[in-house]
């Protein structure tokens, strides 16, 4: 018998129809799981715009005002993908009503913030996701796999890219994302905490790091209304960017490899260009989210001159085989939407962690925090971050 588990949205731009799609297509992927979905409450507090994400997608309810969808009862799963200076709020006050969390990276604007949201869900016992997707790419999967057999021998150096052109355009709106106050540290908790986490979840800790960073773009125009997205406004009255455009970092690991992150996100001609090299003493490996289904590898004893060949992902690689049936068939950013999805029922189902948790996000922020304090230091930083908090286990739903 397969039960139903209430979820709710908190946010309903971009990212919050991204998470709704999800859990609509969870049992279509993942039919042995346990609990089906039910979309109970929606919350954005544009006027409007939760009344018609609810008729679109069939919420039972919509609201302007998140504390209702925490007072809800029927409420058991939220996801939280609200603009990040809510972040800490939201996710403390959910935590503590018993809601599980699915919370979009960076979660709110420092470590601090971040390290409230684990702590109050760990003191209510209820699980935490993280919106970490790319390292649920069957192709990364593969990669992990490989790197952890030592199938490139001993990890030598690696290089994370996150190259974007979505905030390149001058008459970009001056929203949330580009001040201080309520979008955190710019590219920082943007792309570079997605870097972060591909860099510990392939290659463990890292130990130390010192960066630079910079704003290009310095002025922007304000928007004269509600925003989705990267919107344009044209005309409005100009108003200064607070937080970085770029950031380049160097990474030690506590491995003693070494490595080199940059993120941009005023890239002009780069399209969502993420990826990564990591170099091995016998091989190496290469990826390029923009051809997600391929890793490129390079192994074997002959050290010069060895040939990169391509793999595909296919079944065995990652939870590939709960879309597509042989190697080689596309995948899509929102299928690593529905392995969030998946990892994180499957969490509150069998009450023990999958996939990018809370302390997941907590290092992330930890990395992030030292990177600001480099670019303004022009030191190195050591990061210390304590070990996951323990959870205590939550009965089935």
């Amino acid at each position: 018998m397969v039960n139903t588990l209430g979820v709710a949205v908190v946010g309903f731009g971009w990212m919050g129809r991204v998470h709704t799609q999800a859990y609509a297509r969870l049992p279509h992927h993942f039919p042995q799981l346990p609990v089906r979905p039910e979309l109970v409450a929606v919350a954005d507090e544009v006027p409007g715009r939760a009344e018609e994400a609810a008729g679109r997608y069939g919420f039972s309810s919509a609201t302007r005002d998140w504390r209702e969808v925490a007072a809800d009862p029927r409420v058991r799963a939220v996801s939280v993908t609200a603009p990040n200076f809510l972040h800490r709020e939201i996710g403390v006050a959910m935590a503590e009503a018993g809601k599980h969390l699915w919370i979009e990276k960076p979660v709110g604007l420092t470590a601090g913030d971040a390290r409230a949201v684990a702590d109050a869900a760990a003191r209510a016992g209820v699980r935490g996701a993280v919106g970490f997707n790319y390292r649920h790419a069957p192709a990364v999967a593969a990669a992990r796999e490989m790197i952890a057999a030592g199938e490139i021998g001993t990890v030598t150096h690696a290089r994370i890219r996150l190259f974007s052109d979505y905030a390149a355009h001058p008459e970009g709106a001056l929203t949330w994302r580009f001040e201080p106050e309520r979008g955190g540290s710019g590219v920082l908790g943007d792309l570079a905490s997605h870097g972060v986490d591909l860099a510990r979840h392939l290659l463990g800790e890292i130990d130390s790091l010192t960066a630079d960073t910079a704003v290009f773009v310095p002025e922007r125009p304000r928007p004269t209304g509600a925003t989705s997205g990267h919107a344009r406004a044209a005309g409005g009255e100009p108003g200064r960017v607070g937080n970085a455009d770029y950031v380049s970092c160097l990474l030690r690991f506590a491995s003693g490899a070494r490595g080199v992150l940059e993120a941009c996100r005023v890239s002009v001609g780069e399209q969502n260009s993420y990826g990564f090299e990591i170099h091995g003493t016998t091989g190496a490996l290469f990826w390029d989210f923009r051809r997600m289904g391929e890793l490129g590898v390079s192994r074997g004893t002959g050290y010069q001159d060895q040939p990169v060949s391509t793999v595909h992902a296919g079944p065995g690689h990652g939870e590939y085989a709960a879309f597509q049936p042989g190697a080689a068939m596309s995948m899509g950013y929102d299928d690593l939407k529905v392995i969030e999805a998946y990892q994180f029922l499957r969490s509150v189902v069998e009450g023990t962690p999958h996939g990018a948790t809370l302390d997941d996000a907590v290092a992330s922020a930890v990395a992030q925090d030292a990177m600001a304090r480099s670019a303004a230091s022009g030191e190195w930083v050591s990061l210390t971050c304590r070990p996951p908090t323990p959870l205590p286990r939550h009965p089935r739903p």
